[in-house]
């Protein structure tokens, strides 16, 4: 295995992980049992890599052919609802915890989205589209379980922010080395999101 695709399904996994986590927290937010956080945390980790691989024409989708995301959303998903309910209620703390996992999620998956739709033939505006759908999707397949309104819908900049975190990868990954255009492109979907949430909440 190269580094290229070390680094990939490193950040893949991860991305998984952590939108399985943020779906588990919104489950217990909502007062879904165990068994429903697992459904939630699988649906949100799976969603937008999905949606991108039926666009992409790649079938069966990744998940099915690779374990590993299945092995990682569901021990994540468990994991995340057990720290949750041992978190206080009301206080804001469960929300504010996801919303930062939804941030760093929202910056892997544009990244992973962006690199699949490339190695897949997409042209560069459709592959950063497709970042855009990896990364946004499944927090509004989440969102909608839960049956409220997501994010994407209701903040303009979210859906941009992965949009101009996509591009940005894209022009980097021309130039420089790809390790350089990811760490990049991260920081700056990261900032930018955090930045939004800390403004939000002064």
């Amino acid at each position: 295995m190269d580094i290229l695709t070390l680094t990939f399904s490193s950040l893949a996994l991860i991305a998984t992980a952590v939108m399985a986590a943020s779906a588990a927290i919104q489950a217990r937010r909502f007062e879904l049992d165990l068994f429903g956080a697992t459904v939630l945390g699988v649906a949100t980790a799976m969603g937008g890599g999905t949606l991108r691989d039926v666009f992409l024409g790649l079938t069966p989708a990744f998940w099915i052919t690779d374990l590993r995301y299945i092995s990682v959303a569901v021990p994540a998903s468990i994991l995340s609802f057990w720290v949750a309910a041992k978190m206080p209620a009301g206080n804001g703390q469960r929300l504010a915890l996801l919303m930062y996992l939804d941030a760093i999620g929202l910056a892997l998956f544009t990244i992973t989205g962006v690199q699949v739709a490339l190695g897949a033939g997409a042209a560069p505006v459709i592959a950063i589209v497709l970042g855009c759908v990896t990364g946004t999707a499944g927090g509004m397949i989440r969102d909608l379980l839960c049956n409220i309104t997501p994010s994407v819908l209701k903040e303009d900049l979210y859906a941009t922010i992965s949009l101009i975190g996509g591009a940005v990868y894209y022009g980097l990954v021309s130039v420089y080395a790809d390790p350089v255009a990811t760490i990049a492109s991260f920081g700056l979907i990261l900032f930018m999101r955090v930045g939004l949430l800390l403004r939000r909440n002064w």
